[in-house]
């Protein structure tokens, strides 16, 4: 398998963008500015309510994955999403960057791809209300030890932690990194060797520090 930069695992989410008046908040009993998650009800009766709508590939591992795509790395990302529309729309976005996406979809009967709808009210602010739906569904089988051992670093993401398969996976990779002989925190080790021969595991609040 040839080396990668990075394997990221995430939540797979379609952002879902719309401008909103204040008014329509307040209909739909939403605080400006404020993040929240919501259900499958809750997302298709908001989706139902929103005016015209963008949609753009997210989801935090994943926008780190197009970023490092961008600078000229390697990557992968491994993460669910649901055989449908919003599904689609990701596994394209994220391909069409230049990140690996090989992670079956979810079985059907399943819950839908994961998403946020995002409302932009006219001062620019953004209410998010994030359904996650079937990137909750990662699995320990979905994790490849050699991918991971094949990547300089391995990103987890702290918001796919606490479902219970979604943390086994998590687990299973950190031993496969673990076995590679990845050094976490070592990030002077790491440069010096110019990413290539200590490897490591890095949290996104590391990153983000």
């Amino acid at each position: 398998m040839s080396r990668l930069d990075v394997v990221a695992i995430g939540n797979a989410l379609v952002d879902v963008l719309s401008h909103e008046s204040h008014e329509f908040l307040a209909e739909h009993q939403l605080t400006a500015g404020a993040m929240e998650l919501i259900d499958t009800a809750r997302a298709e009766q908001l989706y139902a309510a929103m005016g015209p709508a963008v949609e753009i590939s997210g989801g935090s591992a994943a926008n780190t994955l197009v970023g490092v795509a961008a600078l000229g790395g390697s990557a992968a990302f491994i993460g669910r999403v649901a055989d449908d529309e919003l599904g689609t729309v990701f596994g394209h976005d994220i391909r069409a960057a230049g990140v690996s996406f090989t992670t079956p979809a979810a079985a059907a009967g399943s819950a839908p791809t994961g998403r946020c709808l995002i409302l932009v009210t006219p001062d620019g602010q953004r209410t998010m209300n994030t359904f996650l739906g079937a990137a909750q569904d990662l699995h320990p089988n979905d994790i490849d030890p050699d991918k991971i051992a094949s990547a300089a670093i391995t990103y987890l993401e702290g918001y796919l932690w606490d479902p219970k398969r979604a943390k086994e996976a998590f687990l299973k990779a950190a031993a496969a990194a673990h076995a590679a002989k990845r050094r976490p925190g070592q990030d002077e080790a790491w440069a010096r060797c110019g990413g290539h021969s200590h490897r490591r595991i890095l949290h996104r609040a590391e990153i983000a520090a």
